[in-house]
């Protein structure tokens, strides 16, 4: 499934409060939602202009909604669902794949540590609305460049 609109992807991030996730028997369970909006914060904080990778720290919890049954696959799906509405870089962040000139092994290695603080860290991190004027953005700035393609 591709998300079309930012209501869409909103909707979706909004349905990730209360789901819960524990990727290991090591680590306990944390909130999607909420894990979504600090791993985007932390990321935020270290690469304030960097509005792409701190969408992809934002949008990761996707693919476990849209494909449940399936967590090998979940970034895969992620990667998929937001490719066409976020761009191509997003895309390759929340599926963790560089490929030259798309993504920088270093922006994996800070999207890896936000994600792996998001989990420990409490602090408020804001709403999802806060992103919205982010995405929205993202969105456009997308559409212009597959328009250019």
């Amino acid at each position: 499934m591709e998300l079309r609109s930012v209501e869409e992807l909103m909707d979706l991030l909004y349905t990730c409060r209360g789901t819960r996730d524990a990727p290991d028997r090591d680590r306990p369970p944390v909130d999607l939602h909420d894990h979504a909006l600090r791993t985007a914060a932390l990321l935020r904080r270290s690469r304030p202009a960097d509005k792409e990778l701190q969408v992809a720290g934002l949008v990761q919890p996707v693919g476990g909604l849209l494909w449940p049954g399936d967590p090998a696959a979940r970034a895969d799906h992620a990667a998929y669902a937001v490719r066409a509405l976020l761009g191509e870089r997003v895309s390759r962040l929340v599926r963790r794949c560089p490929r030259r000139d798309a993504v920088a092994d270093d922006d994996l290695v800070t999207l890896r540590q936000a994600t792996e603080e998001g989990r420990t860290t409490r602090f408020d991190a804001g709403v999802l609305e806060d992103w919205r004027t982010v995405l929205d953005l993202l969105v456009a700035r997308n559409s212009r460049l597959g328009a250019v393609d």
